[in-house]
């Protein structure tokens, strides 16, 4: 029971320090984003991406790459897991039908899960394709699934349970993906599908898709 407890208690803690972290580069930064924005927060200026390499559950592979030419939002969770990431991945089809065609050419929700063992290919198509056949679905080893979160400051757990089998901890933001693979921000719980929707909607009416930083700054 005690190390489910740690596991909780750290992610709480990644949480904050995330939090605390958007707070204090807004604050340093001296002004607002210049985006009318109901649910993302964004970062002072966009993080670069390591690189990674997973596997989706159509076959293909996962790479820093395909998160460039769109705007993506990247949830990872599991198929287990009883509550958050059914109900997020529930919003997320919500938003998604919120957007026009054109709008939903530009946008990709990627749900990317980190319990390999049990997520099979197969096991995550069904999860997802529930949910949107239009969703990308994914999972990688331990090694390309720690540096990928941590790099976005994200976190997971898998703690052994009473009865043999494990219990997976999760962070429960998704992150946003700029066009150029760059995390720009976070949409934090609880979610909304009409402002997350409507915060996608003003990120592909920029100019260029993207192509101009939104924080009027290339720190590439």
């Amino acid at each position: 029971m005690s190390g489910r407890i740690s596991a909780t208690v750290l992610i709480l803690v990644a949480a904050f320090a995330a939090a605390f972290g958007l707070w204090f580069g807004a604050r340093m930064l001296g002004a607002p984003a210049p985006l009318k924005l109901q649910a993302a927060v964004l970062y002072p200026a966009p993080r670069a991406l390591p690189d990674f390499h997973l596997a989706r559950s159509d076959g293909q592979s996962l790479t820093p790459a395909d998160w460039k030419g769109h705007w993506t939002v990247a949830f990872f969770g599991y198929t287990n897991c009883p509550d958050v990431c059914p109900t997020t991945l529930a919003t997320f089809k919500q938003a998604w039908k919120l957007l026009e065609p054109v709008e939903a050419e530009k946008v990709r929700f990627d749900f990317i899960s980190v319990d390999p063992t049990r997520d099979t290919p197969e096991q995550l198509a069904r999860y997802v394709g529930f949910f949107s056949k239009d969703f990308v679905a994914a999972t990688g080893d331990d090694e390309n699934l720690t540096r990928l979160t941590r790099a976005l400051g994200l976190i997971y757990s898998r703690e052994k349970t009473d009865n043999g089998n494990y219990a997976v901890d999760h962070s429960a933001s998704a992150v946003i993906i700029d066009p150029q693979g760059r995390q720009i921000g976070l949409f934090r719980p609880p979610f909304e599908a009409t402002k997350i929707a409507a915060d996608l909607k003003t990120f592909v009416s920029l100019p260029g898709a993207g192509s101009r930083p939104i924080h009027g700054r290339d720190d590439d």
